[in-house]
């Protein structure tokens, strides 16, 4: 397998799934591409025993994970509420509230519903959080109705 060719298919992906965990763009950076030095080090070693996107989905999540238990061992701090990026345009801070509300969600709801923006199969999902396809299909549900709740109640204040 070519790293270069994983690294363009997958980068993008990768760096979502890190802004749904943190909610901050710079540690999502390095949280990127600190799993693509691991992918790097470590793809002489993958067996093929499952997709290669799963494969680095999953160490993207441990990575995220391991972060967030850091922050809070160390010093709970509220997470942004907006990227540092100059487009300040609606469809940009729809994508910044998004974002916010999903670094809200507990861990594993987070993990599920970022994989599911990525559109990675349920059934890889579930490969990966390590749940049934079908606990999968119904968290997914869940968590979109909490979501669309939050929407709803920001929509009903302003």
């Amino acid at each position: 397998m070519n790293f270069d060719h994983i690294y363009s298919t997958y980068w993008q992906k990768i760096f979502r799934l890190c802004m749904g965990y943190v909610n901050d763009f710079d540690l999502a950076k390095d949280l990127t591409q600190d799993t693509f030095v691991i992918v790097w080090q470590q793809l002489p070693h993958f067996r093929n025993e499952s997709a290669i996107g799963t494969w680095i989905f999953r160490i993207a999540s441990n990575n995220c994970l391991r972060q967030i238990e850091k922050q809070n061992r160390t010093q709970k701090v509220k997470l942004p509420t907006h990227l540092q990026e100059d487009n300040s345009e609606s469809m940009e801070s729809h994508i910044q509230f998004l974002y916010q509300c999903i670094s809200e969600l507990p861990e594993i709801e987070r993990i599920i519903i970022s994989l599911e923006l990525e559109d990675v199969k349920q059934a890889e999902i579930a490969q990966i959080v390590g749940l049934s396809e079908g606990n999968v299909r119904v968290k997914i549900h869940r968590i979109k109705e909490k979501l669309a709740q939050k929407l709803k109640e920001i929509w009903t204040t302003i």
